[in-house]
Order: structure tokens, then C-alpha cells, then sequence
């Protein structure tokens, strides 16, 4: 590993992302006084992170395959501009380990992990195998490279499975078999997805938890030390994808929450991890039972619930870690206060299979009240290109409790206008007035029955509009 000690400061960052984690970015590098220079598509020469940035540099069209993907595009970029590093952002290139060593190879510093640690924890085999070394709880299952195989799998840890691509996650690749008529149907799509998604066809067979709860500990790590900033529940998934997310995960025992937040320290240490980190675990609540499902090494969508309930700036610790800098903390530093609940809102057409809705945005009115911020890069006039993932803001409600948390995202979202586009605002909406979300600890499966069960989101936002 290099030592950064010795290393200047980093005084300009080229931030190689867009939307709101572009915003973010840079307004933390801002207060700190640095410089930020935004890479951007054509697309989105007009964007709010492209006037906040201090300087700009095109580098390529609209479809990211084309501007975003390209590694040496945006390590040439950073040269070009005097950036001593790049900060990737979540999506994109951030969790690809060419890029990290390309950085690194032209004297440019990546913050985030190393391309080591990126490869380790990237590939999901991999990453099992150092869980078992660090003692974390891994579900039951293996690797498998026929159908045949996948079946004798399956057939020993028992029905349901979920088929997983190896190189990835994010629903990619990723299939469930109840039966082995369906694991017969499902094995070769999800082999064929993973192929397509991330160059990498391989896959492994693993144990469903029926009604398991996806709970995640974030890290920081700076080479030689590890400590965590608690937990988050994410439960509320469509199609393996998260839609809101809370800090802390309500409903765990003291024994539990314990558990997962020292196997998650345990793994990031196994690895001598440096930057920021997520743990992923399935949580079986009643048998108090958790697994390793993998970890992102990077930045999360879903940080500023940790932020809000911690006080700690996620981006500025990349950064200072990127430095050469140590964790300021001890462990006993880390205090966990109040309750925080983020919901994503995302440009897309709830009542037709949730497809993308790309436009200008007419009207935009983001409230502003004590308890709540916003995230994001929309503003009226702005145009949502049809060329990256649909989410245009994330609003976060902050309590003393988990209750006045979830009714100050309501009101918050009862205000919120965003016209031009479809949203799934009143999906948000809906989602927080059941009563299994008012109750807390809902588990992975929730929002698809409630999806099977609701009527049409357009007739209730018609309903409340009069």
C-alpha cells in the first residue's frame, strides 16, 4: 500500500460522478476548502453540480459507456486539470478496481479502498471466503459451474434458493428457484444476466431466508484501524433494489445488533480495509441469526441516514483517509442519537412496471424545515436525460424517535413538488402510512406484497389532490 503521509495535500478533486452524489461531493469539499472540478457528459453540461463545481470538463456524450465508464478518459481528465485525486462517487466506476489502479499508476489518488481490496470484496466467492477466515456468519451454499451442480446445491440446503453472479449485485444476475423446476428455468438467465452485467458468467447457489430483514453496518477504515458507525435496515426493496432506507435498524436486540456491528469490524480488519465501507448481512430477527451477504467499497446511496444520526461527514472522512490521515475516533467516540429515515425518489411511472420517465422538470419545490434535508441536483427547468438511473433526490427525515422521524418524512413529502416527470412519490407516501412500516422491522419481501395487494398510485395521488 502506498503511504500517503508522505504525500501533499489534496488541494483539487476531480469528482468523477453526476446527480446528487456530484452535489454532495462537492459541497463537503467545498467547507473544506478544496478545489472540485466536475467531470461531466454533454448531458449534463448544464447541471447544478456543473455551476457548483469550480471548473468543468466534458468528457464525452450523453450514454455513460461513453463518458462516465471511461477510465482513461477521466484519469486524463484529472492530469489535465492539476486534480491530485479523484473522488468516485457510488455507481459508476467506484467499485471497479481497473480504475483504482489506473489512478494510481498515473500518480493520481483513488478515494476510496485499494484495487486489491475492490477485487477481494468485489467478487462475491471471494468475499465468502474471507468472511469465513474472519469468523462472520456466511448463508449456506457454494460456488457452482453446471445446472447439475446447482441442483445437488440446492437440493442439500433445501428449497427456496437464490441463483448469484459472482462478479456483482444490485439484482444483476440474481435469481430466486423455489423448486427445481424453476431453479432448472432460472440457472442459465442468471448466468447469462451476470455475463451481460458484469463480464463475469459465473455463479453461485445460496440459502433463502424467507423473511429475512437486510441490515447493513458502515465502516471506516484507514489501512491499519477499523471502527463502524452503526447500522441501517433497507429492507424496503423492489426487485432487490433499496427505496428507503433507516438508521438505526429498528426492532434489534442489544445482543444481535452487537453481533452485526463487531462481524462487520471483523471483516473490514481481515482485509486492512481504507475508506468507506458497507457491510451487508440478511438478518433472520426471530432465530437472532445473521449472514454475510457482501460488502460495498464505496460510498452508499443511503449515507446520510448514518451522517444524520452519527454527526459524522462521510465524504470529508474518504477524504482525510485519502490523505494519509488517521481515524480522529475511537469506537467510544461513535454515539448513535435519534432516528433517521430516507426515502429515494426516483423519476419513473409506478403504474407501468416502474419504467424510467426522462423529461424536463417544470416545477420543483423541495421544503425546507427543521429535522428534514435534501439531496439532490433538480431544480425547475432541469432535465432528467434518459441515459443513467432514475433517482432525482433523496429526502431525510430526522427524529428523536423512529415515530416523529416518519411524520416529518410525511409531511415533508405531502409538500414536495415535482412536475414535468412522473415520481413515485405517492408509492412513498402510501409506503409510510402502513401499518407495517409504522410498525418498524418489516423484512425484505414487504413491498412486493404491498405491490400485488395496492391499487393505482395514480388514483391515490388523484384522491389526495382533492
Amino acid at each position: 500500500m502506498v503511504d500517503r503521509t508522505q504525500t501533499p495535500p489534496i488541494t483539487r478533486v476531480l469528482v468523477a460522478n453526476r446527480g446528487e452524489i456530484a452535489v454532495r461531493i462537492i459541497r463537503s469539499l467545498k467547507r473544506l476548502g478544496v478545489e472540485t472540478v466536475l467531470a461531466v457528459s454533454s448531458a449534463d453540461r448544464d447541471s447544478r453540480g456543473a455551476r457548483m463545481a469550480d471548473k468543468v470538463v466534458c468528457v464525452g456524450p450523453g450514454r455513460a459507456t461513453e463518458s462516465y465508464l471511461k477510465i482513461d478518459t477521466l484519469v486524463h481528465a484529472a492530469q489535465a486539470t492539476g486534480a491530485q485525486a479523484i473522488h468516485p462517487g457510488y455507481g459508476f466506476l467506484s467499485e471497479r478496481a481497473e480504475f483504482a489502479r489506473a489512478c494510481e499508476e498515473h500518480d493520481v489518488i483513488f478515494i476510496g479502498p485499494t484495487a486489491e481490496q475492490i477485487e477481494q470484496v468485489g467478487n462475491k466467492l471471494e468475499a465468502r471466503r474471507i468472511a469465513g477466515e474472519a469468523n462472520v456468519p456466511i448463508t449456506p451454499g457454494g460456488p457452482v459451474e453446471t445446472l447439475d451442480e446447482a441442483l445437488a446445491v440446492a437440493d442439500d440446503i433445501g428449497y427456496p434458493v437464490l441463483i448469484k453472479a459472482v462478479g456483482g449485485g444490485g439484482g444483476r444476475g440474481l435469481k430466486r428457484a423455489d423448486t427445481r423446476e424453476s431453479l432448472i428455468q432460472q440457472f442459465d438467465m442468471a448466468s447469462a444476466e451476470a455475463l451481460s452485467a458484469f463480464g463475469d458468467g459465473r455463479v453461485y447457489v445460496e440459502c433463502f431466508v424467507t423473511q429475512g430483514r437486510h441490515v447493513e453496518v458502515q465502516v471506516l477504515g484507514d489501512g491499519k484501524d477499523v471502527l463502524h458507525l452503526g447500522d441501517r435496515d433497507c429492507s424496503v426493496q423492489r426487485r432487490y433494489q433499496k427505496l428507503i432506507e433507516e438508521a438505526p435498524a429498528p426492532h434489534l436486540s442489544d445482543a444481535l445488533r452487537k453481533g452485526l456491528h463487531q462481524a462487520a469490524v471483523r471483516f473490514a480488519r481481515h482485509i486492512g480495509y481504507r475508506g468507506a465501507g458497507t457491510i451487508e448481512f440478511l438478518v433472520d430477527v426471530p432465530r437472532e441469526q445473521f449472514y454475510f451477504l457482501e460488502m460495498n467499497a464505496r460510498i452508499q446511496v443511503e449515507h446520510p441516514v448514518t451522517e444524520e444520526v452519527t454527526g459524522v461527514d462521510l465524504i470529508e472522512a474518504q477524504y482525510r483517509i485519502a490523505q494519509g490521515e488517521p481515524l480522529p475516533w475511537s469506537q467510544n467516540d461513535i454515539q448513535v442519537h435519534g432516528h433517521a429515515i430516507e426515502c429515494r425518489i426516483n423519476a419513473e411511472d409506478c403504474d407501468h412496471d416502474f419504467r424510467p420517465s426522462p423529461g424536463r422538470v417544470t416545477q420543483a419545490y423541495f421544503p425546507s424545515h427543521d429535522g428534514l434535508r435534501i439531496d439532490t441536483h433538480i431544480e425547475a427547468g432541469a432535465m432528467i436525460p434518459p441515459f443513467y438511473d432514475s433517482m432525482v433526490a433523496k429526502v431525510i427525515a430526522v427524529g428523536q424517535d423512529r415515530e416523529q422521524a416518519r411524520l416529518r418524512l410525511r409531511m415533508a413529502l405531502d409538500e414536495l413538488v415535482l412536475e414535468g416527470v412522473k415520481t413515485n412519490i405517492a408509492l412513498h407516501k402510501a409506503i409510510l402510512e402502513t401499518p407495517e412500516f409504522t410498525q418498524g422491522g418489516v423484512d425484505t419481501g414487504f413491498l412486493g406484497r404491498y405491490l400485488a395487494e395496492k391499487p393505482s398510485l395514480q388514483n391515490e395521488a388523484r384522491r389526495e389532490q382533492t
